[in-house]
């Protein structure tokens, strides 16, 4: 078996050209932080390609670093592929003169060429090849031009053991910078270019100083207005009308002589419940497919980038904004993605912060009480508890800042890729692996959900009741309820949802259209006003995440954290929520 070290700074189509050697599934992202653990694959049953994480040196002071550092150390690695972005050797090679340390044949990947042309680098890859003591191989991994050439050279095999590794033993960074440029003075030639790229061009506006953050909130304006107003909510209302107006009647009048309590669960139960989330796919895939866009063109890069300024008044760098914008589509990978932050610190600190920026997981909640309180402005209520999420992050931040994570600032380091059209591909992979997840949890989880629910909502210690108020779920709820009073929805109802969401976040519309057995549009105005409504909208938006997220932030960073997080987002969640009704209720 030949272990082949696929390695490389972030954002140099590392995760590309591995997914093309290997036929990997893995997620290809157009921003640094895609990579965190190493993955293995195989170009064939005796080549063995392992993808480690994109880091910029072997200095040891991230977790990605030390990763790769030890499998290069204890990994039995025959030979590192090494990717490099070849319109930026400069900072790219550095990574190269530490791996010739190791002692390892190594083959250096050109990766972007079409790029480095563009910017009128023309370069001798023999004389490259010469300086390094390396093989070069010129390719364009996102249009799968060269990697054949790989493929053919893997294959071969017969590597040769450099005998050079001590040239390379610089005893400072500088001196290894100083050799970079030797080599590069060597082997480089620049001509003009006749004008400037289309990234040069793009970015002159993208990253003004002033007119920077307009754009960006002119995205996101598009981005929910296309999910709200132009996409995903008519599609949704299409599927709403069929589950309620053809898919329950019919079922209904199939079931007219059956037991009632068995159609009642059929019914009210599966379908009701179930069906309720289901009907919001199309909003759920809309937001989605459109972040992915904006993230496979390089512009989230960008992003964190523009923002690594706000993001210090938070005691983090900008590129902790990586982890935040993941966390509006899940918490989880959001969570995990914080490893690749460089210090203790800043991982646990956006792991607290993260939860609450709105995963997509809430978004069918926002959907229906939008559309059922404030049918004229939806769009605006949902994207305003985005943005509520996102200062209340920013407010605890500060916080957080000058007392729990009272410590030094990190560095700030992260590519800009070249702007590049996103490959249908990539989406339409994403989409459907975020299609079946969702689809997956209504299958799953949902469905115990709804029947337990079902259960509970319809059954005491004496049998089946007619009054859903003489329930086991009653009951319970009317335990919990008064601790919801003050936030203005404190009927038993809302607060066994609420119970269930610590579940799935989907499962508090799901038992809602349980409990309720009925048309929530008809039903809700009778327990919420707008203002209790949005407070309520609120709380979900801010307290304690779904299970799938504690387990991950107990992996990730223990028990203590972990019950930190979880009792201090429930507080922040009720004093929010308290304040929301209670100011709102003086108002107006």
């Amino acid at each position: 078996m030949i272990n082949v070290a696929l390695l490389g700074n972030p954002n140099v189509g590392k995760t590309t050209l591995y997914n093309a050697l290997t036929g990997s599934n893995q997620y290809v992202g157009n921003w640094p932080g895609v990579t965190v653990d190493k993955k293995e694959g195989f170009l064939s049953k005796d080549i063995k390609i392992v993808d480690l994480p994109g880091i910029y040196a072997m200095d040891t002071f991230s977790n990605e670093e030390k990763v790769s550092k030890k499998f290069l150390e204890e990994g039995n690695v025959d030979l590192i592929l090494n990717i490099v972005d070849a319109s930026n050797l400069n900072r790219n090679l550095y990574l190269t003169t530490q791996l010739k340390e190791f002692n390892i044949p190594i083959i250096l990947a050109l990766n972007m060429i079409d790029v480095s042309e563009s910017k009128g680098i023309v370069i001798d890859y023999k004389k490259l090849s010469e300086e390094l003591n390396v093989e070069v191989i010129p390719i364009v991994a996102g249009k799968n031009e060269g990697i054949d050439k790989i493929e053919e050279r893997l294959q071969k095999g017969n590597f040769a053991v450099p005998l050079d590794s001590d040239k390379y033993n610089f005893s400072s960074e500088k001196e290894a910078y100083a050799f970079i440029e030797k080599v590069l003075s060597i082997s480089i030639t620049k001509q003009e270019k006749k004008e400037a790229t289309i990234t040069e061009k793009m970015d002159k506006w993208v990253l003004h100083p002033v007119l920077a953050y307009p754009i960006f909130i002119l995205l996101m304006a598009l981005m929910f207005e296309l999910t709200f107003s132009w996409v995903g909510q008519p599609i949704s209302d299409l599927l709403d009308g069929f589950l309620n107006d053809i898919l329950i009647p019919t079922v209904s009048n199939l079931l007219l002589n059956s037991s009632p309590w068995f159609k009642s669960l059929i019914v009210d139960g599966i379908i009701s419940g179930v069906g309720g989330i289901i009907v919001l796919l199309p909003i759920i895939l809309v937001l989605f497919m459109c972040i992915t866009i904006l993230e496979d063109s390089g512009y989230m890069a960008r992003v964190a980038f523009m923002m690594d300024k706000l993001m210090r008044k938070m005691g983090l760098s900008g590129k902790a904004f990586i982890p935040m914008i993941i966390g509006f589509g899940c918490t989880v990978p959001a969570i995990m993605t914080a490893r690749t932050l460089e210090s203790e610190k800043d991982r646990k600190l956006t792991a607290l912060l993260v939860p609450f920026m709105s995963c997509n997981a809430r978004l069918p909640v926002y959907t229906v009480f939008a559309a059922v309180f404030f049918t004229s402005h939806r769009g605006l209520v949902v994207s305003s508890l985005y943005l509520l999420g996102i200062i209340v992050a920013f407010l605890l931040g500060i916080l957080f800042k000058h007392t729990y994570f009272k410590k030094d600032e990190e560095p700030f380091m992260i590519e800009i890729p070249e702007y590049k059209m996103p490959k249908l591909s990539s989406i339409y992979k994403q989409t459907k692996d975020k299609a079946m997840s969702f689809l997956n949890k209504a299958a799953t989880l949902i469905f115990a959900m709804s029947v337990v629910i079902w259960f509970l909502s319809n059954f005491n210690l004496h049998g089946m009741v007619n009054e859903v108020n003489d329930s086991i779920l009653a009951s319970i709820g009317g335990v919990i309820a008064p601790i919801f009073a003050p936030l203005g929805f404190g009927n038993w109802q809302s607060a066994v949802s609420l119970l269930s969401g610590l579940l799935a976040k989907e499962s508090v519309l799901a038992s809602m259209q349980v409990i309720f057995a009925g048309d929530l549009s008809v039903i809700l105005p009778a327990h919420f006003t707008e203002l209790s409504a949005y407070a309520f909208l609120v709380f979900i938006l801010l307290y304690t995440p779904c299970i799938s997220v504690i387990g991950t932030m107990k992996k990730e960073y223990g028990t203590k954290l972990t019950l930190f997080s979880i009792f201090f987002q429930l507080i922040i969640a009720w004093i929010a929520a308290f304040l929301v009704f209670n100011i709102g209720s003086l108002i107006f």
